[in-house]
This record gives structure tokens, C-alpha cells and sequence, in this order.
């Protein structure tokens, strides 16, 4: 859960704009959020915060490591809470569903991969991508 506590361990100021985004970004409806959806949301609740102070707190956010930033091949970029477990994407290019999975053969291919190329794997994003199977 991040809080408070973890905006001041990450630098960051505790203002109520940064409360009211992390507020959001850890509803589990919002997993994978862009800044113009908190917005809205923020809009619908009575928050008179405006987009450019969304895009600004999740670029801060993003910045100090408390946030996740994907682009799974659309117009806009969402966001997720940085989860402390590595995960990957598949991404249904029919109904725009993110499935998050973690499959521990595939980790140990990309190092294995990583190693036969002489690199030490730091960080990696995986997303596929695929349309629903035909019933029948």
C-alpha cells in the first residue's frame, strides 16, 4: 500500500492532489488507469484538481519508482502502482482487457538470453498481444 509515508521516503511532498491520484491508483478497478480517466474521476467526485497537475503528480510519481508507465499500443499511455513482484501483459486487442501473469519459465529464458548476449538483465516489459479465439 502506498501512502504517505512512502511519498516522503520517495521525496515527495504529501499534498492533498497526490493523496486524492494515489487515492485512485489503488482502487482495484483501476489497475491499469490513464491520467485523462484519474482526471474524470476526480472531476466526478467534486476534486477540482485540473489534468495538467494529473500529469504532473503521475510523471513525480513515476519519477521516484511508485509508478508503473505502459503503452500497450494504443493513443495513451495508463499507469499502475508499482508492484513489488514482476508481471507481464497480455493484452486482448478485441475487448482492449489487460490480463496481468507471471510465468517463471519465461523469466529464466529472458536471463538465460540476457547471459548468452554477455548482459546482465536489469529491467524488462513484456506485452502480448492477441485477439479472442474463435468458440467452435
Amino acid at each position: 500500500m502506498v501512502n504517505g509515508k512512502t511519498l516522503r521516503k520517495a521525496g515527495l511532498k504529501v499534498t492533498h492532489p497526490r493523496i486524492l491520484i494515489l487515492d485512485v491508483l489503488q482502487e482495484p478497478e483501476n489497475k491499469h488507469i490513464s491520467a485523462e480517466e484519474i482526471f474524470q474521476l476526480l472531476r466526478s467526485n467534486g476534486e477540482g484538481i485540473g489534468l495538467a497537475t494529473v500529469y504532473r503528480v503521475l510523471s513525480q510519481f513515476e519519477d521516484a519508482g511508485i509508478l508503473d508507465k505502459h503503452n500497450f499500443g494504443g493513443y495513451k499511455h495508463v499507469f499502475e502502482i508499482k508492484n513489488q513482484k514482476h508481471h507481464d501483459h497480455l493484452v486482448c486487442i478485441g475487448s482492449d482487457k489487460i490480463i496481468e501473469f507471471e510465468d517463471e519459465t519465461i523469466e529464466k529464458r529472458l536471463t538465460e538470453i540476457a547471459d548468452e548476449n554477455d548482459i546482465r538483465l536489469v529491467h524488462h516489459s513484456l506485452y502480448l498481444y492477441g485477439t479472442p479465439k474463435e468458440n467452435g
